[in-house]
C-alpha cells in the first residue's frame, strides 16, 4: 500500500521525530484491504468501536456489539454491521449520511490483546435494501426475519480503504463473565437507568 496522503500525519511525524518509524510501518503493516488473517480476526469479535463525524467535523465515537462475527465480511474490501434498536438519536448514522468517512477498531481483550483498525467509507441501508444486494451471507438475510430487538433497524456497509494493526502492549487481558443481554429492551434498569444523574429532578 502506498503511504497515505495526510499532511497532518506527516507534520506530526516530523514534529515528534517519528518519520522513520512511520515510513517503515506503512509498507509493513498497512493494507488497503482485509487479508485472510484480518478477516478471521474480525469473524471472532463480538464488539467494535466506531468513529464518525458530521459535515462540519463534529465527532462521535460509539460502541457496537453482537454475537461473534456480527460484523460481516462480504469480501476483502467490504464489511457490514447491523444497527440495532438504541436510544433513537442515531448519531453515528446521522453523521454517515452527511460524511461517509468512518473509523473502526476491533480490540481482542480476551485472547491476543491485539487490535485491528479499519478505515473507509460507509453507506446506510435499510433491511429491505440490504437484502436486495447480491451474494449476501445467509446470516444477514436471516437477520431481517428475527423478532424485534434482535432484528437490525439498518445495515452499515463499509468500503475498506485502510486496515492495520493496533499493537497489543497497552491492551489489557480481560476475563469474560456472563451477562444477560436484553436485546432492544426499553427497560430502564437494562439500559443503565439514570446512572449519570442527568434526568431533571421531579418538580415538588
Amino acid at each position: 500500500m502506498k503511504r497515505p496522503v495526510s499532511a497532518g500525519e506527516q507534520q506530526a511525524q516530523k514534529r515528534f521525530g517519528t518519520s522513520t518509524r512511520a515510513a517503515s510501518f506503512y509498507p509493513k503493516q498497512m493494507l488497503d484491504h482485509l487479508n485472510p488473517a484480518m478477516q478471521q480476526f474480525i469473524a471472532r469479535q463480538d464488539m467494535a468501536f466506531i468513529a464518525t463525524a458530521d459535515a462540519n467535523g463534529s465527532c462521535d465515537c460509539s460502541f457496537r456489539a453482537g454475537a461473534p462475527g456480527f460484523v460481516q465480511i462480504l469480501d476483502k474490501k467490504t464489511l457490514a454491521y447491523p444497527e440495532y434498536r438504541g436510544n433513537g438519536v442515531l448519531a453515528s448514522v446521522g453523521n454517515i449520511l452527511e460524511n461517509p468517512q468512518i473509523g473502526m477498531i476491533f480490540l481482542d481483550y480476551f485472547q491476543s490483546t491485539v487490535g485491528l483498525h479499519v478505515n473507509g467509507k460507509a453507506r446506510v441501508f435499510s433491511p429491505d435494501e440490504i437484502t436486495s444486494l447480491p451474494h449476501l451471507p445467509e446470516s444477514m438475510v436471516e437477520a431481517t426475519k428475527l423478532k424485534k430487538g434482535r432484528r437490525p433497524e439498518a445495515w452499515i456497509l463499509i468500503d475498506v480503504e485502510e486496515a492495520y494493526i493496533h499493537c497489543s502492549k497497552h491492551v489489557p487481558l480481560l476475563k469474560r463473565l456472563d451477562k444477560q443481554i436484553d436485546w432492544g429492551s426499553d427497560n430502564d434498569n437494562s439500559k443503565g437507568g439514570n446512572y449519570f444523574k442527568t434526568k431533571p429532578a421531579p418538580k415538588a
